[in-house]
């Protein structure tokens, strides 16, 4: 039998869930992974908001990594769900001792300001582009989201700076952004890459409030990283995984739609 690629999946623990943990670990093993797990906040969530977000301590995000990472040939890391400065820099200095290890950034919307103790996101995600980004194989973000971002400040450069290209400026190899308008009518997965290489992929839009419908693609490219797949294949290998899985949808509760990760 063959043994699955191991994917370390950092992020928060969403109880009702909708998205990252466990989620990402249910479809990691859809997708032919084997998903370890290192939690770095618990929410109370269900599927309508987020009522409170309890951020674990460095130390212990740092120890829950250590410990697997020397036990394990771990293949690639997938990181979300990052809430203070501390757990950047935590992971920041992962990725150095593990420089080797792909590394996926899966960039989300931030929490609201009153969910969160100390640090102020904009300043989480100032600490993630500068600390994170140099040292990320890839990034996977929805265009809307970044181009939210640019609009407010929250991404450097100029006016005229295409957003995945700040984020590219910060270091980042590879930026593969959702729902990109390549043309009028027309939006498409798009890639970015090293001197301004570009390849775009259909894209397919979401059911209507559906919850964190990026998932399974994050999933399916760290695997797919894991594997020693190089860009653009790995992408478009994780697009024609995740697609399928993302288009089955179901509404347990009075809130957003859910992926249904338990089709075969």
């Amino acid at each position: 039998m063959s043994t699955p690629t191991l994917v370390l999946v950092v992020g928060a623990f969403d109880p009702s869930g909708s998205g990252s943990l466990p989620a990402d670990a249910v479809t990691c093993a859809r997708l032919g992974g084997h998903a370890l797990s290192a939690i770095t906040a618990v929410h109370v969530q269900d599927t309508v908001s987020t009522e409170d977000i309890q951020i674990l301590s460095p130390e212990l995000i740092d120890d829950q990594i250590r410990c697997v990472l020397e036990d394990m040939n771990i293949q690639a890391i997938k990181v979300g769900g990052l809430y203070n400065i501390e757990s950047v820099r935590v992971l920041a200095q992962i990725a150095a001792d593990y420089s080797h290890m792909p590394l996926m950034l899966h960039l989300e919307a931030l929490p609201d300001n009153s969910l969160l103790e100390d640090d102020d996101p904009e300043e989480v995600l100032s600490a993630l582009f500068e600390l994170l980004l140099p040292q990320t194989n890839l990034v996977l973000a929805e265009h809307n989201l970044l181009a939210h971002w640019k609009t407010d400040g929250l991404l450097a450069g100029s006016d005229t700076d295409p957003p995945v290209r700040v984020l590219q400026e910060y270091g980042a190899r590879w930026v593969l952004s959702t729902g990109f308008p390549i043309r009028p009518g027309h939006k498409a997965c798009l890639l970015h890459g090293p001197e301004q290489a570009t390849f775009n992929w259909e894209w397919q839009a979401p059911p209507p409030r559906l919850a964190n419908p990026n998932g399974p693609l994050s999933c399916a490219l760290a695997i797919e990283l894991g594997k020693g797949s190089a860009m653009p294949q790995a992408v478009e290998t994780a697009l024609a995984l995740a697609e399928p899985l993302a288009a089955s949808t179901f509404q347990p509760g009075m809130g957003s739609r859910l992926i249904n990760r338990s089709i075969p």
